[in-house]
This record gives C-alpha cells, structure tokens and sequence, in this order.
C-alpha cells in the first residue's frame, strides 16, 4: 500500500535553522548598526560550515527561505557567496584579503568550443593585461591554466571556498598552484556556451582590489577597464578558442560573473541556433519558424524556442531562454520582449507565440528538454533526417 506524504514541517538541524534565524533578523534589520552585528554572526556560521566541507544546513537554509522568504533568501545567499570566493590569507604577521575572480568569454561556433590547458606564455599574457588594466596596483594574482567550462566549475560552496583558499595561498606566495584537471568532467558540446578563466587576486586587507576602486570613477573606470582589458587580452583569448565568435566581459568576482555570462549567453544560443539550423537544413533564416513558449512550475522560469520549417509540426531544433533574478516575464519591455526582437535581428520573420505556461518536461531517455511545437504540443526537438548534423573541430 503507497505511503502517503508527510505533511509535517522539514526538519532543519541546528546549524540550518540559526541561519534561517539570523538571516530573517537581517533581513529586518532597522539600522547599519545592527545590520552589522546579524551580518557577523551569519558570516562566521557559514565561513565555519564551509571551512569544514558541511553545505547541508546551507542548502536546506536556502531552500527554506527561497520558498517563504525572499527578502531573506537574498541577504543569506549574498553572504555565502561572499565567504565562499573570499577569505582572509595570513602571511606572518601580514592579513592578505584573496577574491577568487572569473574570466568570462561567451561564444559560438559551428564548431565545437575549446576549453583545456592554457600554455605557459599564454597565461603570463593574461596575467599581464589582468595586472595591467583590471587590478589594483598592490594586487598578486595568480591564474589557473585551464579554460573550462561552467560543467567543470566546483559545484558546492565549500567547494569553491576550499578552491579560493588554495589559490589564495598560491597568490600571496608567487607558488604555481596544483590542480588535477584530469579529473574534471567532460564538456558538453553546445552551439553556444561559455568558457572561464579562473584566477584568484590578494591585496594587503584594507587595501583596493580593482583598478577602478583607485581612482573612485565609479562605472567609467569600470567601463574603461573593460576596454583595456577587451584590446589587449581578446587576441589571446583568440587562439584560445578558434573558429568561435566571442564576447569578453569584465574579470570580476566569481559569482556575479557566472550570472552575468548566464545572461549574456542567451542571444548567443538563438543567434547560433538559426545559424546551424541554416546550414542543417539548407534554408535561409526567413524560411525557419520559431515557436516560443513559457515554461515553469507556479510562474514562467524560462522560454523555450522551438524551430521548425514552414507547413510543419515537428521540431527541428529547439533554444532555451532561462529567466534570472528578479527577471519579470509580465515587464514591458521584458524577457519575451527580447526574445522577440533577437529573433528579429537573427532574420526569423514567422514567429508564433503561444499563450499560457507549459510543464518544463525532459525527455525520459536522454535528459533534454521538451518543445511546445505549433500546435501546442509537448515534443523533441529531432533534425529531419535528410539534414546535415555534425560537430566539427576546428583545426
């Protein structure tokens, strides 16, 4: 006989449920004052949790407030986040402030993307334009000599922490740092996908980390930065991934720059999409039709794009757009908005739009996702069998 679910409250352990406290006391919080006391004793709870390998309480703290408070939610992640890509690195008597950075690049291609081992002078000349016009001046860095994909990027907090911590050392001693790649997954192969160069810089505590914390420019000396860094590292980055279209965003902190090539993605996708979709099919993207269709549980999460030809139902290939953040699918301009006018600017004039919010289903077999197809109907995305479908290497 089937059991019926349990219709109690989690349990949460000891650890899970001070951090939904203190995160809530912080989230109330009337005054930087005691904003600063609830910020503390959160930040030495994870730091503690992360140091030690435990993302259990963490995980079921997030859940929690995710699903009652948002608000909430949003002060604790923040926090973990931070203890997670910085931390403090004692060298004798001197404290050195370590920020685990990500270098990202966007890009696309018939191709199939590279990532792997960076060579010796390739890295030194990273490590120079990283210096030259992105880091303070009192800032040791070290950077990892792989570009990887965000399938080989630790997936855990302390994970991640415990990779800081490391190139942190590394970063203050001028050591080269010990990473078995071997034993990092595969990449899956996408049309469009990001790749990362991690590094991590360490500046005396107090000190600035960023070229434009020095000059007190606020966004210009950001923007400056990003031009800087988009001149002189783009044709290193070139030879990193042949054959590709690419886009260079600023090296920041870790987090924030995973979610922002998250975002930046998304057109590359559909702009990749109708170009493989053109060879495959031997068509021109004013012959290709695309149905675009909400996905989610409670609310749209995401759009996914389906393409098919003129006068036919089944899905040739399908794009997912996935909604970020506070992203409001019912803004105008909003997310569909952009899908839209990306649509528009790939050359896709028949566009069909279905209304309502459809299940986000995966196929049984092989894990990818579902596609409303124009009539409404949940199905593959299969190319015909005639087309033309292979990943290449470029050489």
């Amino acid at each position: 006989m089937p059991r019926s679910r349990s219709k109690s409250p989690p349990r949460f352990t000891r650890d899970a449920e001070r951090l939904i406290a203190l995160s809530l006391g912080l989230n109330a919080s009337g005054s930087g004052a005691e904003d600063r006391f609830w910020e503390a004793e959160t930040s030495a709870l994870v730091a503690k949790l992360l140091t030690n390998g435990i993302d259990g309480p963490i995980d079921s703290a997030l859940d929690h407030l995710y699903q009652s408070n948002l608000g909430a939610y949003d002060t604790l992640i923040e926090l973990i986040e931070a203890e997670s890509e910085s931390l403090v690195v004692m060298q004798g008597d001197a404290a050195w402030q370590a920020l685990l950075i990500a270098v990202p690049i966007v890009a696309w291609s018939k191709y199939s993307i590279p990532s792997g081992p960076i060579g010796r002078e390739d890295i030194d000349a990273l490590s120079a334009q990283l210096q030259g016009h992105v880091l303070a001046a009192d800032a040791k860095l070290v950077v990892v000599p792989y570009l990887q994909s965000i399938d080989q990027l630790p997936r855990q907090f302390s994970e991640l922490r415990k990779l800081a911590a490391r190139l942190g050392d590394c970063a203050v001693t001028g050591e080269l740092p010990r990473i078995d790649f071997s034993r990092l997954p595969e990449t899956a192969h996408l049309l469009a996908d990001t790749r990362f160069v991690l590094a991590c810089a360490a500046v005396p505590r107090g000190k600035p980390m960023f070229r434009w914390q020095e000059d007190a420019s606020g966004h210009a000396g950001r923007a400056h930065s990003l031009e800087q860094w988009i001149a002189q590292a783009r044709p290193t980055l070139a030879k990193l991934l042949p054959g590709c279209v690419f886009e260079c965003l600023l090296p920041d902190a870790y987090y924030v720059n995973c979610r922002e090539s998250d975002r930046r993605v998304r057109p590359f996708g559909v702009r990749a999409a109708v170009s493989f979709l053109e060879g495959a099919l031997m068509t021109k993207a004013a012959d290709i039709r695309a149905v675009v269709a909400g996905f989610g549980d409670d609310r749209i999460d995401e759009y996914r794009i389906a393409f098919t030809l003129p006068g036919d139902n089944d899905v040739a290939h399908g794009v997912v757009w996935p909604l970020y953040g506070r992203e409001d699918e019912n803004a105008r301009p909003g997310p569909h908005d952009e899908v839209l006018a990306q649509l528009a600017e790939c050359g896709i004039v028949d566009v069909r739009k279905l209304a309502g919010t459809f299940s986000p289903e995966f196929c049984e077999d092989c894990g990818a996702p579902l596609f409303a197809n124009p009539e409404g109907e949940i199905v593959h995305a299969e190319l015909p069998e005639e087309a033309e479908s292979h990943t290449a290497h470029f050489h």
